[in-house]
This record gives structure tokens, sequence and C-alpha cells, in this order.
């Protein structure tokens, strides 16, 4: 396990710091099974995660240098995405919790994704976010390619890769590609205040309602009415919908439990 990836606790709230400032938080195979580890192993106890970087960056992506061996004939770019890369996307997609990103600086590549794959993202002013994957003669990964073409459409995610230049924080916010813009200085503030309240909410509920969007994505209208249907029903017998319908006819606050 790698010292790279610091777990910080501070309630039912779990903060995962990609912690390498010296390299802005480029990420290696190593991290990359260490976050996914984490992250499964933090979502047994915790009721929300933010996932953090340092103040230069949020990460730059995959660390090319540690990855990428001098002789690269015979060399196998994609087989670290599908090892180490392509389930930590999957675990995050999967996550019975909500996930929220703090994006200070720079988010590029792999990080992106990453970053951009959370439910809530906030951004300070000078974040950016950056595929710049062209430049080096390869394609976005880490679900970049779904992951851009659905939050701000074919067009700007093809502007995106394509020509590989930044977008910054504002920009980003205006095509929908981030939730919340804040001062650099309330990144984390407002990313923990986000997932405090979301570690007060109706877990259950929360869950259903991360795997019906995730599928929804990729769903037909038809098939997205039939999974509500399902899974309303097992909403609905939980304790989170006792409390909240009792607390709803009481004209009272809910007290969700874990």
């Amino acid at each position: 396990m790698t010292d790279k990836i610091r777990v910080e606790r501070k309630g039912a709230v779990t903060t995962l710091r990609l912690n390498d400032p010296a390299t802005m938080n480029s990420l290696t195979p190593a991290m990359a099974r260490a976050l996914h580890a984490r992250l499964v192993e933090e979502a047994k106890t915790a009721r929300a995660i933010v996932l953090a970087g340092t103040e230069r960056a949020f990460s730059t992506g995959a660390n090319l240098k540690a990855a990428i061996p001098q002789d690269i004939a015979s060399f196998d770019v994609g087989e670290t995405l599908e090892q180490d890369y392509n389930p930590l996307m999957l675990a995050i997609r999967d996550l019975s919790i909500p996930l929220v990103s703090a994006v200070n600086g720079a988010a590029a590549g792999v990080g992106a994704s990453i970053a951009l794959s959370c439910d809530i993202i906030v951004a300070g002013r000078d974040a950016y976010f950056l595929e710049a994957f062209a430049r080096i003669g390869l394609i976005p990964d880490g679900g970049a390619t779904w992951l851009l073409t659905r939050a701000v459409g074919r067009v700007r995610a093809m502007e995106m890769m394509l020509l590989a230049e930044k977008i910054p924080a504002p920009q980003a916010f205006d095509w929908g590609l981030i939730t919340r813009l804040v001062d650099n200085d309330a990144v984390e503030a407002t990313a923990m205040e986000i997932a405090q309240r979301l570690a007060e909410g109706p877990s259950s509920s929360l869950a259903l309602i991360r795997r019906a969007a995730w599928r929804a994505a990729d769903s037909d209208f038809e098939s997205t009415l039939g999974n509500e249907r399902e899974w309303q029903k097992k909403a609905g017998e939980t304790p989170d919908f006792a409390e909240g319908l009792s607390a709803f006819l009481q004209k009272r606050p809910a007290r969700f439990n874990a």
C-alpha cells in the first residue's frame, strides 16, 4: 500500500487525499490500486467521501516517467488501464456512498477523469481541466470519453480532447462540467460541508440514486422507468423512508441513521 494516499477522517466523512506534491500528484499504478482499496474500505464505515489533492494540483494524471519504459516497441500502454485504472473507475461508479471532489490547481489526464467522476465537483477559480492525451499521441482514458460527452455534449468534449487545451474552472462551470465554483481557499471547506450534509442524509436512498443515475446514462427511457420502479420499491422498504415520511407528516427535520 502506498503512503501517497492520505486518509483523513472527520465524523462520518472520510477525505482521501492524493499526496505527492513533488509530482503534482501524478498517479502511478500503485497509487491507483491504493485509492481503489481505500475507497472500498472507507465506504464500509463512512457515509460520504471527499477526494482531494494538494494546493497546486488535484492530479496531473498518470506519471509517464514511472510507467513508460525506454523501449516502447512492444509496450502495451493499455495494460495498466485494464489492470489498475479501469477497476478504480468502476469502483467509483459502484460506490455505495456519495463522493465529492475538491479540485485545486491542475486536474489533467486520468486525474481529471477521477475528479469528474464524482457526484459533486467543487473547483477553485484557478483550477483547470486538461485532456492532454493528443499532445503525446494517445487517447483520453479513465472513462474520459464517456464522462465528457455526457457532461458537456459531443461538440465541447471533442474540443477538449482534440485541441488538448486547458479549460479554466470558470469555463468548466459555464459548460456544466463542474457543480460548484468557489474561491481557491474555500474549496476543501465547501467540499467538506457538502459531504457532511450528504452524510446526514438517507444513506440507502443516496446509494440507490447513485445507481439509478449511472445506469440511466446508458439506458433508454423505458428501461430507466423500469429501473426507477424497481429501486423505488427498495427505497420504500428502508428505515430511511419510514423516518423521512414520519418527519414529513410531523413537520420536523428528518433524522437519518446509519
